[in-house]
């Protein structure tokens, strides 16, 4: 950051008074410029044995599976943001919500939250991000194709918890990857 959002002036970075991390501070009108983590939001959506995933037509990886979901808006709620994501992405309508798993990355400063929902119906289609969407059964999921590890934690601990019926709420840290593995 160069410049004050608020005025247009040069900003400095430093640990203002009563703070004790560095921010991005407007010597001119004196506004601190908090910087936070961004919020993911998403959905595991299924319809019977079967989840839907989308074939992303957007960097990044562009042309791998994923679940629907996408950056939370301002104005929204969690469940909102994961609803919209699927609409856009899958033109899929939802039955109740409920919150599954949670992931912290802060080595790109996001948090990145699934819920498990029902698919109201069968009626699915392309979005805009989307090149492909279908519905797979486990032994068919394109793991080797899957976009973000977020993705695929939440796949693993959905098959998981399947087998028992219990979907308990999991958060998980998930440190950086080297160079060598799929992108988080």
């Amino acid at each position: 950051m160069k410049f004050c959002s608020a005025c247009g002036q040069a900003v400095t970075q430093r640990i203002p008074e009563g703070d004790s991390r560095p921010r991005y501070v407007c010597d001119h009108c004196h506004t601190i410029h908090y910087q936070n983590p961004n919020i993911v939001a998403g959905v595991l959506p299924t319809w019977g044995s079967k989840v839907l995933l989308c074939r992303r037509a957007i960097e990044p990886r562009r042309g791998f599976w994923t679940l629907p979901a996408g950056f939370m808006e301002n104005g929204e709620t969690l469940e909102q943001a994961a609803g919209r994501e699927t609409m856009e992405e899958a033109c899929a309508r939802l039955g109740p919500m409920n919150l599954y798993q949670l992931f912290d990355l802060p080595h790109i400063n996001q948090v990145h939250v699934f819920f498990r929902a029902e698919l109201a119906d069968l009626e699915i289609a392309v979005g805009i991000e989307s090149l492909e969407v279908r519905l797979f059964e486990q032994h068919e999921i394109p793991w080797s194709e899957l976009a973000f590890r977020t993705v695929t934690r939440t796949l693993e601990c959905y098959y998981r918890d399947r087998i028992e019926q219990h979907y308990p709420i999991g958060n998980e840290y998930l440190p950086p990857m080297n160079l060598s593995s799929p992108i988080t």
